[in-house]
């Protein structure tokens, strides 16, 4: 009988130190996981603060592109006025310029209307 209870102590053994074997791998593995758990959180908190940095920075442009927008709408309401005014003091030059003209003549004294 003492040959099965050396057999049966000596499997048990091997399974106690294949058990412990199992266990040290399983705590390496472990800690390997909380040190990227780690590296995780420092990744998140670095995409939280650039996802924070990329809408700070789509409002400036947003922003700066109404800025942009009523700077030109002011320009482009400017050139209309000046192109009225222009308009206007030509119709009004032309005018006076019709009625001051002499009636024309054979030697071909008078300023044609499209002068000015």
């Amino acid at each position: 009988m003492s040959e099965p209870e050396n057999l049966v102590l000596q499997l048990l053994r091997e399974m106690r130190e294949e058990n412990r074997s199992s266990s040290e791998r399983l705590e390496r593995v472990e800690r390997r996981l909380d040190g990227f758990d780690g590296r995780m959180d420092s990744i998140d908190r670095r995409l939280d603060d650039l996802g924070a940095g990329l809408n700070s920075l789509r409002a400036d442009v947003a922003s700066d592109l109404m800025t942009l927008e009523k700077r030109l709408g002011d320009q482009i309401a400017g050139l209309r006025r000046a192109v009225m005014e222009y308009h206007s003091s030509r119709v009004f030059l032309y005018s006076r310029v019709s009625r001051a003209e002499p009636a024309p003549t054979s030697a071909g004294n008078a300023l044609p209307a499209t002068a000015f």
